[in-house]
Protein backbone atom coordinates (compact mmCIF):
# COMPACT_ATOMS: atom_id res chain seq x y z
CA UNK A 1 0.00 0.00 0.00
CA UNK A 2 1.65 3.47 -1.30
CA UNK A 3 2.30 6.06 1.28
CA UNK A 4 1.87 9.23 -1.43
CA UNK A 5 0.38 12.26 -0.46
CA UNK A 6 -2.95 12.68 -2.40
CA UNK A 7 -4.70 15.87 -3.17
CA UNK A 8 -6.42 15.80 -0.12
CA UNK A 9 -3.49 15.35 2.60
CA UNK A 10 -4.68 17.21 5.83
CA UNK A 11 -8.23 17.26 5.00
CA UNK A 12 -9.97 15.42 8.32
CA UNK A 13 -13.38 13.71 7.22
CA UNK A 14 -15.70 12.73 10.35
CA UNK A 15 -17.61 9.82 8.24
CA UNK A 16 -21.25 9.55 9.90
CA UNK A 17 -22.49 7.38 6.87
CA UNK A 18 -23.95 4.27 6.22
CA UNK A 19 -24.22 1.58 3.48
CA UNK A 20 -23.46 2.60 0.10
CA UNK A 21 -24.06 6.30 -0.99
CA UNK A 22 -21.96 7.81 1.99
CA UNK A 23 -19.28 5.20 2.33
CA UNK A 24 -18.74 5.21 -1.55
CA UNK A 25 -18.33 9.04 -0.76
CA UNK A 26 -15.99 9.21 1.60
CA UNK A 27 -13.70 5.84 0.32
CA UNK A 28 -13.35 8.44 -2.71
CA UNK A 29 -12.22 11.55 -0.45
CA UNK A 30 -9.68 9.11 1.02
CA UNK A 31 -8.76 7.68 -1.82
CA UNK A 32 -7.50 10.94 -2.66
CA UNK A 33 -5.43 11.20 0.66
CA UNK A 34 -8.56 12.80 3.62
CA UNK A 35 -7.91 11.19 7.02
CA UNK A 36 -11.47 9.26 7.21
CA UNK A 37 -12.89 8.64 10.58
CA UNK A 38 -16.08 6.36 10.20
CA UNK A 39 -18.25 6.24 13.27
CA UNK A 40 -20.05 3.06 13.76
CA UNK A 41 -22.53 1.82 16.57
CA UNK A 42 -21.07 -0.48 18.96
CA UNK A 43 -20.90 -4.73 18.26
CA UNK A 44 -23.40 -4.00 14.76
CA UNK A 45 -21.45 -1.61 13.12
CA UNK A 46 -21.90 -0.79 9.24
CA UNK A 47 -25.35 -2.22 7.92
CA UNK A 48 -22.95 -3.55 4.72
CA UNK A 49 -20.77 -5.75 7.31
CA UNK A 50 -23.75 -8.29 7.74
CA UNK A 51 -24.36 -8.31 3.84
CA UNK A 52 -23.44 -11.20 2.50
CA UNK A 53 -22.32 -14.20 1.90
CA UNK A 54 -19.60 -14.07 0.69
CA UNK A 55 -17.32 -13.29 3.45
CA UNK A 56 -13.87 -13.18 3.57
CA UNK A 57 -12.23 -13.29 6.70
CA UNK A 58 -15.30 -12.39 8.71
CA UNK A 59 -15.52 -9.61 6.57
CA UNK A 60 -18.47 -8.89 3.80
CA UNK A 61 -17.44 -8.21 0.27
CA UNK A 62 -19.94 -5.47 0.23
CA UNK A 63 -18.41 -3.55 3.30
CA UNK A 64 -14.83 -4.39 2.17
CA UNK A 65 -15.69 -3.04 -1.39
CA UNK A 66 -16.48 0.72 -0.43
CA UNK A 67 -14.79 1.40 3.58
CA UNK A 68 -10.88 1.23 2.06
CA UNK A 69 -8.52 4.24 3.82
CA UNK A 70 -10.47 4.55 6.58
CA UNK A 71 -10.60 4.25 10.70
CA UNK A 72 -13.30 2.82 12.18
CA UNK A 73 -14.49 4.67 15.78
CA UNK A 74 -17.37 2.76 17.60
CA UNK A 75 -19.78 4.93 19.76
CA UNK A 76 -22.81 4.36 21.31
CA UNK A 77 -24.56 7.06 19.99
CA UNK A 78 -27.43 5.93 22.44
CA UNK A 79 -26.04 8.19 25.14
CA UNK A 80 -24.93 11.35 26.41
CA UNK A 81 -21.22 10.76 26.48
CA UNK A 82 -21.71 9.49 22.96
CA UNK A 83 -23.11 12.84 21.94
CA UNK A 84 -20.38 14.69 23.47
CA UNK A 85 -17.63 12.67 21.96
CA UNK A 86 -19.29 12.66 19.05
CA UNK A 87 -19.56 16.29 18.98
CA UNK A 88 -15.68 17.24 19.97
CA UNK A 89 -14.65 15.03 17.16
CA UNK A 90 -17.13 17.11 14.74
CA UNK A 91 -15.27 20.22 16.16
CA UNK A 92 -11.78 18.67 14.89
CA UNK A 93 -12.89 17.36 11.59
CA UNK A 94 -12.66 19.74 8.41
CA UNK A 95 -15.80 17.77 7.01
CA UNK A 96 -18.51 15.90 8.20
CA UNK A 97 -20.71 14.02 6.22
CA UNK A 98 -24.10 12.26 7.54
CA UNK A 99 -26.92 10.26 5.91
CA UNK A 100 -29.22 10.00 8.84
CA UNK A 101 -32.63 11.08 7.93
CA UNK A 102 -33.22 15.17 8.11
CA UNK A 103 -33.51 16.89 11.50
CA UNK A 104 -31.53 13.54 13.46
CA UNK A 105 -28.29 14.92 14.18
CA UNK A 106 -30.10 18.78 15.07
CA UNK A 107 -31.91 16.21 17.54
CA UNK A 108 -28.79 15.46 19.01
CA UNK A 109 -27.38 19.28 18.94
CA UNK A 110 -25.19 18.51 16.38
CA UNK A 111 -26.71 20.85 13.64
CA UNK A 112 -24.93 22.11 11.41
CA UNK A 113 -25.72 26.13 12.60
CA UNK A 114 -24.50 24.41 16.24
CA UNK A 115 -21.23 22.93 15.13
CA UNK A 116 -20.07 25.94 12.61
CA UNK A 117 -20.73 28.27 15.27
CA UNK A 118 -17.73 26.52 16.84
CA UNK A 119 -15.67 25.34 14.21
CA UNK A 120 -16.92 27.94 11.11
CA UNK A 121 -14.40 26.32 8.66
CA UNK A 122 -16.66 23.03 8.70
CA UNK A 123 -17.72 21.08 5.47
CA UNK A 124 -21.38 20.00 6.78
CA UNK A 125 -22.36 17.50 4.13
CA UNK A 126 -26.03 15.69 4.05
CA UNK A 127 -26.85 12.90 2.62
CA UNK A 128 -30.94 11.75 2.47
CA UNK A 129 -33.23 10.14 0.67
CA UNK A 130 -35.49 12.84 -0.36
CA UNK A 131 -33.60 16.03 0.58
CA UNK A 132 -34.34 17.88 3.23
CA UNK A 133 -37.44 19.62 2.06
CA UNK A 134 -40.94 18.85 0.54
CA UNK A 135 -43.93 16.30 1.46
CA UNK A 136 -41.32 13.38 1.47
CA UNK A 137 -38.13 14.79 3.55
CA UNK A 138 -38.93 12.36 6.24
CA UNK A 139 -39.29 8.74 4.06
CA UNK A 140 -36.17 6.78 4.18
CA UNK A 141 -34.98 5.04 1.04
CA UNK A 142 -32.64 2.31 -0.22
CA UNK A 143 -31.37 2.75 -3.78
CA UNK A 144 -33.78 -0.02 -5.33
CA UNK A 145 -36.60 2.22 -4.07
CA UNK A 146 -35.24 4.95 -5.37
CA UNK A 147 -34.67 3.83 -8.49
CA UNK A 148 -38.21 3.01 -9.21
CA UNK A 149 -39.55 6.04 -7.21
CA UNK A 150 -36.76 8.38 -9.99
CA UNK A 151 -38.20 6.78 -13.54
CA UNK A 152 -34.76 4.91 -13.89
CA UNK A 153 -36.62 1.43 -13.64
CA UNK A 154 -39.34 2.68 -15.92
CA UNK A 155 -36.49 3.53 -18.94
CA UNK A 156 -34.83 0.02 -18.07
CA UNK A 157 -35.24 -3.66 -19.49
CA UNK A 158 -36.25 -4.93 -22.44
CA UNK A 159 -39.27 -3.30 -24.55
CA UNK A 160 -42.11 -5.02 -23.23
CA UNK A 161 -41.06 -6.45 -20.30
CA UNK A 162 -41.15 -5.27 -16.84
CA UNK A 163 -39.38 -2.03 -15.27
CA UNK A 164 -35.80 -3.47 -14.20
CA UNK A 165 -33.06 -1.97 -11.53
CA UNK A 166 -29.32 -1.44 -13.20
CA UNK A 167 -27.40 -4.24 -12.00
CA UNK A 168 -25.76 -2.32 -9.18
CA UNK A 169 -26.47 -0.03 -7.22
CA UNK A 170 -25.81 3.11 -9.57
CA UNK A 171 -27.98 5.87 -8.04
CA UNK A 172 -25.95 5.41 -4.44
CA UNK A 173 -23.13 5.73 -6.32
CA UNK A 174 -23.77 8.49 -8.54
CA UNK A 175 -25.11 10.53 -5.29
CA UNK A 176 -21.75 9.44 -3.99
CA UNK A 177 -19.65 10.99 -6.34
CA UNK A 178 -21.66 14.26 -7.21
CA UNK A 179 -21.68 14.66 -3.17
CA UNK A 180 -17.91 13.70 -3.02
CA UNK A 181 -16.65 16.15 -6.05
CA UNK A 182 -18.94 19.24 -4.32
CA UNK A 183 -16.82 18.39 -0.97
CA UNK A 184 -13.80 18.82 -2.70
CA UNK A 185 -14.96 22.17 -4.24
CA UNK A 186 -16.48 23.95 -1.21
CA UNK A 187 -12.96 23.10 0.17
CA UNK A 188 -11.30 25.02 -2.73
CA UNK A 189 -13.73 27.64 -1.96
CA UNK A 190 -13.04 27.77 1.62
CA UNK A 191 -9.43 28.70 0.69
CA UNK A 192 -10.65 31.58 -0.68
CA UNK A 193 -13.29 32.64 1.88
CA UNK A 194 -11.92 30.72 5.12
CA UNK A 195 -15.51 29.99 5.75
CA UNK A 196 -17.28 26.15 5.33
CA UNK A 197 -20.50 25.65 4.72
CA UNK A 198 -23.41 23.58 4.23
CA UNK A 199 -23.87 20.85 1.37
CA UNK A 200 -26.90 19.24 0.83
CA UNK A 201 -27.97 16.45 -1.86
CA UNK A 202 -30.40 13.08 -1.89
CA UNK A 203 -30.79 9.83 -3.82
CA UNK A 204 -33.54 11.87 -5.54
CA UNK A 205 -32.06 14.91 -6.75
CA UNK A 206 -28.89 12.67 -7.94
CA UNK A 207 -31.37 10.42 -9.70
CA UNK A 208 -33.18 13.54 -11.65
CA UNK A 209 -30.23 14.84 -12.50
CA UNK A 210 -29.16 11.43 -14.17
CA UNK A 211 -31.83 11.41 -16.31
CA UNK A 212 -30.34 13.30 -18.85
CA UNK A 213 -31.94 12.50 -22.36
CA UNK A 214 -34.34 10.21 -21.23
CA UNK A 215 -35.65 13.17 -18.90
CA UNK A 216 -35.19 16.18 -21.65
CA UNK A 217 -36.96 13.65 -24.33
CA UNK A 218 -39.76 13.99 -21.78
CA UNK A 219 -39.37 17.71 -20.70
CA UNK A 220 -39.64 18.39 -24.67
CA UNK A 221 -42.57 16.26 -26.29
CA UNK A 222 -44.63 15.78 -23.17
CA UNK A 223 -43.74 12.12 -24.17
CA UNK A 224 -43.44 9.32 -21.00
CA UNK A 225 -40.37 7.50 -22.50
CA UNK A 226 -40.64 3.70 -22.47
CA UNK A 227 -38.01 0.59 -22.29
CA UNK A 228 -35.59 0.03 -24.94
CA UNK A 229 -33.52 -2.59 -23.43
CA UNK A 230 -30.01 -2.57 -24.98
CA UNK A 231 -31.46 -0.31 -27.89
CA UNK A 232 -31.38 3.85 -28.13
CA UNK A 233 -34.55 5.59 -28.69
CA UNK A 234 -32.28 8.47 -30.61
CA UNK A 235 -30.18 6.72 -32.37
CA UNK A 236 -29.77 3.85 -34.46
CA UNK A 237 -28.34 1.59 -34.52
CA UNK A 238 -26.57 1.99 -31.10
CA UNK A 239 -27.80 -1.48 -29.17
CA UNK A 240 -26.49 -4.97 -28.47
CA UNK A 241 -26.67 -7.91 -31.24
CA UNK A 242 -26.20 -11.40 -30.99
CA UNK A 243 -23.38 -13.19 -33.13
CA UNK A 244 -22.10 -16.88 -33.85
CA UNK A 245 -21.33 -17.13 -29.93
CA UNK A 246 -21.64 -14.40 -28.12
CA UNK A 247 -23.21 -10.87 -27.75
CA UNK A 248 -21.70 -7.19 -28.48
CA UNK A 249 -22.29 -3.59 -28.75
CA UNK A 250 -21.85 -1.14 -31.60
CA UNK A 251 -22.48 2.77 -31.06
CA UNK A 252 -22.60 4.30 -34.45
CA UNK A 253 -23.38 8.02 -32.97
CA UNK A 254 -22.96 9.95 -36.08
CA UNK A 255 -23.02 9.13 -39.96
CA UNK A 256 -19.08 8.83 -40.62
CA UNK A 257 -19.09 5.92 -38.22
CA UNK A 258 -22.17 4.45 -40.14
CA UNK A 259 -20.45 4.63 -43.46
CA UNK A 260 -17.09 3.00 -41.92
CA UNK A 261 -19.25 -0.27 -40.75
CA UNK A 262 -20.87 -0.16 -44.08
CA UNK A 263 -18.24 -0.79 -45.66
CA UNK A 264 -16.46 -3.21 -42.78
CA UNK A 265 -19.13 -5.00 -42.98
CA UNK A 266 -19.41 -5.26 -46.99
CA UNK A 267 -22.44 -3.58 -47.29
CA UNK A 268 -21.22 -0.16 -48.81
CA UNK A 269 -24.73 0.24 -50.19
CA UNK A 270 -26.36 0.70 -46.52
CA UNK A 271 -25.19 3.58 -45.90
CA UNK A 272 -26.70 5.07 -49.55
CA UNK A 273 -30.08 3.37 -48.68
CA UNK A 274 -32.18 6.41 -47.87
CA UNK A 275 -34.25 4.59 -45.39
CA UNK A 276 -30.49 4.38 -43.90
CA UNK A 277 -28.43 7.12 -44.85
CA UNK A 278 -29.08 9.85 -41.96
CA UNK A 279 -29.46 8.67 -38.58
CA UNK A 280 -32.71 10.54 -38.24
CA UNK A 281 -34.21 8.10 -41.39
CA UNK A 282 -32.29 4.97 -39.41
CA UNK A 283 -34.54 6.16 -36.29
CA UNK A 284 -37.93 5.97 -38.64
CA UNK A 285 -36.96 2.32 -40.00
CA UNK A 286 -35.16 1.25 -36.85
CA UNK A 287 -37.45 -2.37 -36.89
CA UNK A 288 -36.46 -2.67 -40.33
CA UNK A 289 -32.68 -1.86 -40.36
CA UNK A 290 -32.39 -4.12 -37.01
CA UNK A 291 -33.85 -7.22 -38.33
CA UNK A 292 -31.66 -6.57 -41.16
CA UNK A 293 -28.59 -6.25 -38.80
CA UNK A 294 -29.34 -9.01 -36.60
CA UNK A 295 -28.98 -11.68 -39.45
CA UNK A 296 -25.83 -9.68 -40.51
CA UNK A 297 -24.41 -10.18 -37.10
CA UNK A 298 -24.82 -13.69 -36.56
CA UNK A 299 -23.26 -14.63 -39.56
CA UNK A 300 -19.73 -14.35 -37.69
CA UNK A 301 -18.11 -15.12 -34.25
CA UNK A 302 -17.91 -12.15 -31.56
CA UNK A 303 -14.18 -12.02 -31.71
CA UNK A 304 -13.98 -12.03 -35.61
CA UNK A 305 -16.78 -8.52 -35.62
CA UNK A 306 -14.60 -7.05 -32.44
CA UNK A 307 -11.25 -6.84 -34.69
CA UNK A 308 -13.07 -6.21 -37.65
CA UNK A 309 -14.95 -3.07 -36.72
CA UNK A 310 -12.07 -2.05 -34.29
CA UNK A 311 -9.98 -2.09 -37.41
CA UNK A 312 -12.56 -0.24 -39.73
CA UNK A 313 -12.97 2.92 -36.54
CA UNK A 314 -16.22 1.68 -35.30
CA UNK A 315 -17.25 1.78 -31.85
CA UNK A 316 -17.75 -1.59 -30.25
CA UNK A 317 -17.33 -3.92 -27.75
CA UNK A 318 -18.16 -7.44 -26.53
CA UNK A 319 -20.55 -8.14 -23.73
CA UNK A 320 -18.21 -9.60 -21.20
CA UNK A 321 -19.04 -10.74 -17.81
CA UNK A 322 -17.73 -8.98 -14.52
CA UNK A 323 -15.03 -12.41 -14.47
CA UNK A 324 -14.02 -11.53 -17.83
CA UNK A 325 -13.44 -7.62 -16.69
CA UNK A 326 -11.11 -8.43 -14.01
CA UNK A 327 -9.08 -10.64 -15.94
CA UNK A 328 -8.61 -8.64 -19.04
CA UNK A 329 -5.17 -7.28 -19.73
CA UNK A 330 -6.52 -3.56 -20.13
CA UNK A 331 -7.68 -3.29 -16.30
CA UNK A 332 -4.75 -5.02 -15.35
CA UNK A 333 -2.23 -2.37 -17.36
CA UNK A 334 -4.61 0.48 -15.90
CA UNK A 335 -4.23 -0.70 -11.86
CA UNK A 336 -7.71 -1.35 -11.56
CA UNK A 337 -7.42 -4.37 -10.14
CA UNK A 338 -5.63 -4.15 -7.06
CA UNK A 339 -4.29 -6.65 -3.65
CA UNK A 340 -4.21 -5.38 -0.07
CA UNK A 341 -3.54 -6.79 2.92
CA UNK A 342 -6.28 -7.19 5.81
CA UNK A 343 -5.66 -8.18 9.44
CA UNK A 344 -8.58 -10.74 8.95
CA UNK A 345 -9.44 -11.55 5.35
CA UNK A 346 -5.66 -11.54 4.18
CA UNK A 347 -5.01 -10.79 0.62
CA UNK A 348 -7.95 -8.64 -0.41
CA UNK A 349 -8.65 -8.00 -4.07
CA UNK A 350 -10.55 -4.81 -5.12
CA UNK A 351 -11.21 -2.20 -7.90
CA UNK A 352 -8.43 -0.22 -8.17
CA UNK A 353 -8.14 3.78 -7.96
CA UNK A 354 -10.23 5.15 -11.42
CA UNK A 355 -8.05 8.68 -11.53
CA UNK A 356 -4.59 9.17 -11.79
CA UNK A 357 -2.95 11.91 -10.71
CA UNK A 358 0.89 13.16 -11.84
CA UNK A 359 1.62 15.37 -8.95
CA UNK A 360 -0.46 14.12 -5.97
CA UNK A 361 -1.43 10.57 -6.45
CA UNK A 362 -4.14 8.91 -5.06
CA UNK A 363 -3.38 5.90 -2.62
CA UNK A 364 -4.51 2.91 -0.81
CA UNK A 365 -3.21 3.71 2.35
CA UNK A 366 -5.49 1.74 5.10
CA UNK A 367 -7.29 -1.54 4.35
CA UNK A 368 -10.87 -1.51 5.20
CA UNK A 369 -11.40 -1.75 9.15
CA UNK A 370 -12.50 -4.14 11.82
CA UNK A 371 -15.21 -2.96 13.82
CA UNK A 372 -13.82 -0.74 16.48
CA UNK A 373 -10.20 -1.00 15.27
CA UNK A 374 -8.62 2.73 15.74
CA UNK A 375 -10.84 3.79 18.32
CA UNK A 376 -7.82 4.52 21.20
CA UNK A 377 -5.55 6.07 18.40
CA UNK A 378 -8.40 8.36 17.00
CA UNK A 379 -9.34 9.66 20.36
CA UNK A 380 -5.30 9.95 20.99
CA UNK A 381 -4.34 11.97 17.90
CA UNK A 382 -7.66 13.86 17.10
CA UNK A 383 -8.92 14.48 20.99
CA UNK A 384 -4.86 14.58 21.90
CA UNK A 385 -6.39 11.95 25.31
CA UNK A 386 -4.06 10.92 27.15
CA UNK A 387 -3.75 7.27 27.92
CA UNK A 388 -5.69 7.95 31.26
CA UNK A 389 -8.55 9.92 29.90
CA UNK A 390 -8.75 7.02 27.25
CA UNK A 391 -9.24 4.95 29.89
CA UNK A 392 -11.87 6.91 31.17
CA UNK A 393 -13.76 7.03 28.43
CA UNK A 394 -13.61 2.94 27.48
CA UNK A 395 -14.56 2.20 31.47
CA UNK A 396 -17.49 4.55 30.84
CA UNK A 397 -18.95 1.73 27.62
CA UNK A 398 -18.94 4.95 25.55
CA UNK A 399 -17.27 3.02 22.72
CA UNK A 400 -18.61 -0.28 23.10
CA UNK A 401 -18.31 -3.32 25.05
Amino acid sequence: MSEALGPLHGVRVLDLTRVLAGPYCTMFLGDLGAEVVKIEQPGVGDDTRSWGPPFQGGESAYFLCVNRNKRSVTLDLRTPDGIALLRRLALRADVLMENFRPGTLAGWGLSETEIRRENPRLIYASLSAFGASGPLKDLPGYDLAMQAWGGLMSVTGPAGGEPSKVGVAIIDVVAGLMLGQSIAAALYAREKTGEGQRIETSLMEAEVASLINAGSNYLVTGEVPGRWGNAHPNIVPYQSFPTADGHLVVAMANEAIWARFCRAAGRPELAEDPRFDTNAHRVENRETLIELLNELFRGRPRGEWIDLLNDAGVPCSPVQDIGEVFESPQVRATGMLREIDHPTAGKVRMAGLPVKFSGTPASIRLAPPLLGEHNEQVLREWLELDEAEVEEVRSRGTLGS
